[in-house]
């Protein structure tokens, strides 16, 4: 494999960084506002399911009592 200089690298670098599609400033809005509302979602999901298992096990060991 052939070595680059550190000068090849930056101007490969340049030229890569020139072929990126970069997202508009909507899409990145809007992407946020997807990670923020998946997030919520998930984060309300686990406290339900978190909830219900609390109350079993509570419940279970009431009944040890």
């Amino acid at each position: 494999m052939a070595k680059t200089t550190p000068m090849e690298f930056i101007n490969q670098v340049k030229t890569e960084t020139r072929k990126v599609t970069w997202p508009t400033w909507k899409e990145t809005w809007m992407t946020g506002l997807m990670v923020v509302i998946m997030t919520t979602i998930l984060a309300l999901f686990f406290l339900g399911v978190d909830s219900f298992f609390n109350a079993v096990v509570n419940a279970l060991l009431k009944l040890a009592q």
